[in-house]
């Protein structure tokens, strides 16, 4: 099986030191990426760790595929214990900062400790520097990238960086990269602002050599040459096909159809584009760097889950104004998904949807903590029942689109996530609308069938997010393209997912989730039915716990414990 190659540089902050090890036992069982951050995480962090405490760490990781020149490999991930849902959590993010990342010679950077004062790491092949930066307090992204740029001869897309939300311990606040780009679900951003970490840089000439197949090259070559519409308005193309069929969350979740659904969807984002974007190597070029000739305003996209959140579900039907808002979040580093969802959870309290300067302003407020801002950054889990409104979230991480009363699959996938209502654990609504071929499709209603493509899908994300591949890469990679791309068996491959799903389950239990966490804000068909056949399918106890008997053919690595 390909995996990632590379020590492991732990990094504690509070000591200013780094330390090398090799992990090579746990990358050949991981792959690399959120594989390999759920197994360093499930060993390294307690579990019984305060978000924000130094005990506490952040894991960054690439994967094999990094290695390669092929479309769909411009990411990595990021794992930590998330301040937001109180669970372990990985984000991704493209961009052009992974192949910097392998630059180093690493497999894994883990960032833990707690410094005294601000300050940016600089890794590199050569070693690790630190240098406080009191000077960037509560500096946006932009102005925290233009600095290292000035300063260390670093572009941004050596960069991650946090935001003043970051710094202010805003519970869904992003880690960007490329100033744009988002590891932005689940508040790790806040995890390196209670670090006292404004920014991480990449640097070197050490990458590790990775074979990988020269099916490479063809998958490239037909990303480069695909008339597909998310290469004209991105993930944004969906959108009226979503309020079509009633499954674009509206006004705070009360409606399920927006009425200016056109004037903020994929046409509106379209016109909006000005030139072509993409992510490291990859020519299928779905990004959107978008501008406003009258305003100026410039911003890369929204994507849909933004077009929803601060579009849609805040009663918006001016693309700009969500412009605005996207830029906003970016700037100040917040997830756009938990962001936008607050917002709208403060206009239904305030009866103000549709207020677009309420918004901005709003947004402003929880970056900074400022009078109700204070209480929005704490995220709707925690919230709600001061504002009077109903607790919009799974395992306290706010909704995405693709609404499961409509698309029921979805739903329950929303609820067995591990990291919460998020749209891209497992990733079932394309199978729903559809967006696949009739013969893999399902009906919208219903969980029938459902549970064991649920686990499925689950298990490949994280082979997904491990090699790392973009999930946008469905349509060109198939089973078979992927065992010969990671030189091992389907079954294998999802065998690694499962092991991830498992260890990061049972993190989780540790610290108090169970069955009553996998659960809904609404009603589908036979919920509690399709939620026992998923546990059964997982070998997992009726409560929704880990039992021993899979964590120990799991081993506490993650690797099969009689390897």
């Amino acid at each position: 099986m390909k995996h990632v190659r590379g020590p492991l540089c732990t990094i504690d902050v509070g000591e200013q030191t780094a330390e090398t090890e090799d992990i090579d036992d746990v990358l050949e069982s991981t792959i690399g990426g959120r594989a390999l951050g759920t197994a360093l995480a499930h060993e390294r962090i307690p579990f019984d760790a305060d978000p924000f405490g130094p005990e506490n760490s952040v894991f960054f990781a690439t994967g094999p595929l990094q290695h390669s020149t092929m479309s769909f490999t411009g990411r990595m991930s990021a794992t930590g214990l998330s301040p937001l849902t109180d669970g372990l959590l990985s984000s991704n993010a493209g961009g052009f900062l992974s192949r910097n990342f392998t630059g180093t010679g690493y497999s894994a950077v883990e960032i833990s400790g707690e410094s005294d004062d601000l300050v940016i790491v600089h890794v590199t092949d050569d070693g690790v520097e630190f240098e406080a930066v009191p000077e960037l307090e509560e500096a946006t992204v932009s102005e925290t990238c233009e600095y290292i740029e000035e300063k260390s001869d670093l572009p941004e897309d050596h960069t991650v960086a946090i935001g003043p939300a970051g710094e202010n311990r805003v519970r869904f606040a992003s880690i960007m990269t490329s100033k744009e780009r988002a590891f932005g679900r689940g508040g790790l951003g806040a995890v390196l602002g209670s670090k006292n970490v404004k920014a991480i840089t990449f640097e070197g000439d050490s990458t590790n050599d990775v074979e990988i197949p020269p099916l490479q090259m063809e998958i490239h070559g037909e990303a480069a040459q695909a008339d597909h519409p998310m290469k004209e308005a991105g993930t944004t193309s969906v959108t009226e096909y979503a309020n079509m069929v009633g499954a674009l969350p509206t006004r705070y979740f009360s409606e399920l159809e927006f009425e200016g659904a056109a004037d903020i969807g994929g046409d509106a984002v379209a016109e909006k584009k000005y030139k072509k974007g993409t992510c490291s190597a990859c020519a299928f070029a779905c990004k959107l760097p978008t501008r406003d000739e009258e305003t100026g305003l410039e911003t890369e996209g929204p994507e849909y889950e933004t077009v929803m959140a601060f579009g849609s579900n805040a009663g918006i039907d001016d693309v700009v104004d969500v412009m605005q808002s996207n830029k906003l979040c970016d700037e100040l580093g917040m997830d756009t998904i938990s962001a936008g969802d607050v917002v709208s959870a403060y206009l239904a309290s305030e009866d103000a949807f549709g207020d677009a300067d309420l918004i901005h302003e709003t947004v402003e407020k929880i970056a900074y903590r400022d009078g109700i801002g204070d209480t929005l950054a704490e995220g709707v889990d925690r919230f709600h029942d001061d504002l009077g409104v109903e607790n919009w979230t799974v395992k306290g991480l706010e909704f995405a689109a693709h609404d499961g009363r409509t698309l029921n699959g979805q739903g329950l996938a929303f609820a067995t996530s591990n990291r919460g209502a998020d749209h891209m654990y497992a990733e079932f609504y394309p199978y729903e609308y559809p967006l696949v071929g009739k013969d893999d499709a399902f009906e919208k209603d219903g969980l029938e069938g459902k549970p064991p493509k649920l686990v499925e899908l689950e298990n490949l994300n994280v082979v997904k997010d491990s090699a790392v591949l973009c999930k946008f890469s469905r349509d060109f990679i198939s089973e078979e393209r992927l065992e010969t791309l990671l030189d091992a068996d389907y079954e294998e491959l999802l065998a690694v997912g499962e092991r991830t799903v498992a260890l990061e389950r049972h993190f989780n239990n540790q610290r108090g989730f169970d069955r009553e966490d996998d659960t809904l804000p609404y009603e589908i068909p036979d919920f509690e039915e399709g939620l026992e056949e998923y546990y059964d399918l997982r070998d997992w106890n009726d409560d929704g716990t880990v039992p021993d008997s899979v964590l120990e053919e799991t081993g506490p690595s993650g690797a099969p414990a009689d390897d």
